[in-house]
């Protein structure tokens, strides 16, 4: 159990309608009654996001989460299968659970998963990878606009919008979070 007055955002809490992450946390003292807490809670399985409100000092039970280093071995019919580097136990996570992070994995690439009570609650990729690009048109003389940009293709299939120098075979530095061209490398 967490005091309301010890909650960060971040956190995790195990309430009875599941399992939340603390995205938002106010302490209200207004001018006449007792102080509270307001608080925006997202549930981890779900995404959904709620508002809770709690008196100051009120006890709330704590999540473990427990964060491991895993290397993705494949993607099968079952889902995403991952190793574990100490114990060489692999696990099955479901395609749902890794959305739209599937798009920047390639195999042995090594990510973190958060483990709650034994089953994987959520996957946490570097804030970027090296992908090579598959397809891209080549830039054409003359169109050498300041900032101008194309769609090129990566090698999990991907597009996104890069430069116009990028070409086919380059290998590229994208950002896990936003999705955007970060850099080429060399």
């Amino acid at each position: 159990m967490i005091s309301t007055n010890d909650v960060k955002p971040g956190m995790a809490l195990n309430l009875p309608e599941g399992l939340f992450s603390v995205t938002e946390y106010q302490h209200v003292k207004p001018g006449k009654g007792k102080a509270f807490v307001r608080m925006k809670l997202k549930n981890v399985r779900t995404g959904a996001v709620i508002d809770r409100t709690y008196r100051a000092g009120e006890n709330l039970p704590k999540a473990v989460i427990d964060r491991r280093d895993f290397t993705f071995l494949y993607r099968d019919d079952m889902g995403f299968n991952f190793m574990d580097g100490e114990t060489y136990e692999q696990m099955s996570v479901s395609e749902s659970l890794i959305a739209g992070n599937a798009d920047f994995m390639t195999d042995g690439m090594t990510v973190r998963l958060a483990m709650f009570e034994g089953t994987p609650v959520d996957v946490e990729l570097p804030a970027s990878v090296e992908l090579e690009v598959t397809f891209a048109e080549p830039g054409v003389k003359g169109d050498r606009v300041s900032g101008a940009t194309k769609p090129i293709t990566l090698a999990t299939g991907r597009v996104i919008q890069a430069p116009l120098f990028v070409d086919q075979g380059d290998v590229v530095k994208v950002d896990t979070r936003t999705g955007d061209y970060i850099t080429r490398v060399s």
